[in-house]
């Protein structure tokens, strides 16, 4: 049986390696050709998880990850899957995604099952504390990417406006902005633009964009142009007014977070303080703490104790955290 687990391990270990390398190495104009391809060409709705990706590529990726291909369309996660992928700005396909949680979890609990002898049954936690990992990558990815999108955005309102103001017409200042201005913004006005410059109409390129970036900011932009477009009036003004708007809220969201700040590092330090405690006893007095890992009463009061904990930090993260 050990031998089994080694085994599995290894071959855990060399997917892990497989994935890192094909990612490093893979040439960048492939992954262009990819991206390019993904907003102009149709897919077959017959596949659900291949939505936004090309026939011939979607293929090749399936081929690849059969089984996480196979979980994605039968789930129905390819779009929602790759439609976070796109927002954290990552060219991944998403049974590539699943097929890495996959991966790491087999991983993560040959780990546990052969270096935890005294407690088999956190082989699943620490199988699944390791899938965790890619989801909370592409999270960390996604959070920073939108509010790095947030900050560019009322520059961009008012770049809009200005460059109207002197004459160019709305789309020709959505073009302007990819060069006048970094990523992400670059690239979603530069997406916006091609859908238009293809034939999709201005509406229709714009709602995509809201979905595409989930910011009431956003979702303002969309709606002003749009009930512009149908009542007329002077956009630029609406531009800057709202452009305005969005940096006094930013204003009043830092002072919040300075007035928080107490609150949110008090929850952090009740949060730490058990498992500091519970680390700091397990070294000085391993017997007195061995009883929650060979004892089953101890393993369900010890898990019991770790999912109040997690529910008092969201509690308390749920006080601090008030939305402007």
């Amino acid at each position: 049986m050990s031998f089994l687990f080694v085994m599995v391990g290894i071959w855990a270990a060399a997917m892990v390696a497989w994935f890192v390398v094909s990612k490093y190495v893979k040439s960048s104009d492939v992954d262009r050709i990819k991206a390019r391809l993904s907003g102009t060409t149709k897919v077959k709705k017959a596949n659900p998880g291949a939505a936004n990706q090309p026939t011939v590529i979607q293929q090749q990726d399936s081929a690849k990850n059969r089984f996480a291909q196979m979980l994605v369309d039968k789930y129905r996660l390819g779009p929602k899957i790759q439609m976070v992928l796109e927002q954290a700005g990552l060219r991944w396909a998403p049974a590539r995604l699943v097929h890495l949680c996959l991966v790491l979890f087999m991983a993560g609990f040959a780990f546990g099952w052969l270096f935890l002898p005294i407690a088999h049954v956190f082989a699943l936690g620490v199988g699944l504390v390791a899938a965790t990992g890619p989801v909370i990558y592409v999270w960390f990815k996604r959070r920073t990417r939108l509010r790095r999108f947030e900050e560019l955005f009322p520059e961009t309102l008012e770049f809009v406006a200005r460059s109207m103001r002197a004459g160019h017409a709305f789309s020709v200042s959505l073009e302007m902005i990819h060069r006048e201005f970094q990523e992400p913004v670059a690239g979603e006005f530069r997406r916006t633009f091609e859908e238009h410059n293809l034939g999709l109409p201005m509406e229709v390129a714009l709602q995509k964009l809201a979905q595409r970036v989930p910011s009431l900011d956003v979702h303002f932009f969309v709606s002003a142009v749009l009930l512009q477009k149908r009542t007329g009036g002077n956009l630029a003004e609406i531009l800057d007014k709202l452009a305005y708007v969005i940096r006094e809220r930013f204003k009043l969201r830092g002072r919040i977070r300075a007035v928080s700040a107490h609150g949110r590092m008090t929850a952090t330090a009740l949060s730490a303080i058990p498992v500091v405690v519970s680390i700091l006893m397990f070294y000085t007095n391993p017997d007195y703490v061995k009883f929650f890992f060979t004892d089953d009463v101890g393993n369900i009061m010890m898990g019991a104790a770790i999912g109040l904990q997690l529910v008092g930090y969201l509690i308390m993260k749920k006080i601090v955290n008030i939305e402007v």
